[in-house]
């Protein structure tokens, strides 16, 4: 579920407080800025804001810097948004990786666990991270007691906490990984999904998996990893949930190349944009699409990706806590 802070639909990507470094400001400053520092590149959640989690990229895919709010452009159902908050930062994470550990998983893993590693040691330091695994049933890798970690060692070791065997419960593990990053302390939402994209032991549907996400604050990056005569292979599944989320979606080619995958998502989760506006409560529709338009003279052709869709709350939705704030 979004987190909810008056009504506050975190819609797409959550990135608010925004008050660490600059982006590309070397990890060792973060920890030095001061209290007004902070206090520049904080966003202010009001009722009903959206917060966008926008990557930029120009045509050769290289990562835009620099742009600033006169550059963007957002649409809501088609209307032009008012945009009344932005930013530009490395921020802390909650971070979610969910790894498929089905016994079709078994000869791929020691790639798998090389490239979830390598995500780890190229994301911010001050990141949360937790561990779902799966296969017929969905298990957190962490000690119990343990809900987020930043220990290399003892994210290494939830990683690989039990041989993969069995069958495909994905729908579940994604269900329960949102639910779990609803629990982060960082208001900024990522899961990085590893599997074939096949399901053949949820009780999930599909359906309900994507409900779960167009209510979620997740931006969702799916890697998929298989034969092309897989029979389980699904990889419609992997770039639906990336899409809609905003996220990415990776096929490497070979096992090894998870690892340049890994880091450029890594990569991309640092050098987003956070772009804040508040839509209508009017327009009699609850599921809202989503646009964002981005021009620069210095820049050509640049490409903005963000969540494309969300579900506009109804009381629901709201957390009862939220509710009585």
């Amino acid at each position: 579920m979004l987190r909810w802070n008056a009504f506050a639909i975190l819609a797409a990507g959550l990135t608010a407080p925004a008050f660490f470094a600059q982006l590309n400001e070397p990890a060792s400053q973060q920890a030095k800025l001061t209290e007004k520092q902070e206090k520049e590149f904080t966003i202010q959640t009001t009722s009903r804001l959206v917060l966008l989690d926008v990557s930029v990229k120009d045509p050769k895919k290289g990562f835009v810097s620099g742009l600033t709010k006169d550059n963007f452009k957002v649409f809501e159902n088609g209307k032009q948004q008012e945009i009344s908050q932005f930013a530009n930062a490395d921020i802390p994470v909650t971070v979610g990786i969910v790894v498929d550990e089905s016994g079709s998983m078994r000869p791929k893993r020691p790639e798998v666990l090389t490239a979830a590693l390598s995500f780890i040691t190229a994301s911010n330091p001050q990141d949360e991270l937790f561990v779902v695994n799966f296969n017929d049933r969905v298990y957190r890798g962490l000690p119990n007691g343990v809900l987020f970690s930043d220990d290399i060692r003892q994210l290494r070791d939830a990683l690989r906490k039990d041989p993969p065997e069995g069958r495909t419960a994905l729908y579940d593990a994604i269900t329960s990984a949102l639910q779990q990053l609803d629990q982060g302390r960082q208001d900024k939402k990522t899961l990085i999904v590893i599997s074939d994209g096949g399901d053949n032991a949820s009780s999930h549907k599909l359906k309900d998996t994507m409900d779960a996400v167009l209510k979620s604050a997740a931006t969702i990056y799916t890697i998929g990893i298989f034969d092309q005569d897989d029979p389980d292979r699904n990889p419609g599944v992997l770039r639906a949930l990336a899409h809609v989320s905003g996220g990415d979606v990776f096929f490497p080619r070979t096992l090894e190349g998870m690892v340049p995958a890994c880091r450029q998502i890594a990569q991309d989760i640092r050098t987003r944009y956070t772009i804040g506006y508040v839509p209508p409560a009017d327009n009699g529709k609850r599921l809202r699409n989503i646009r964002v338009v981005v021009n620069s003279p210095d820049h050509a052709h640049l490409i903005a990706r963000t969540r494309t869709s969300y579900l506009f709350p109804d009381v629901s939705d709201v957390p009862k806590a939220a509710a009585e704030r």
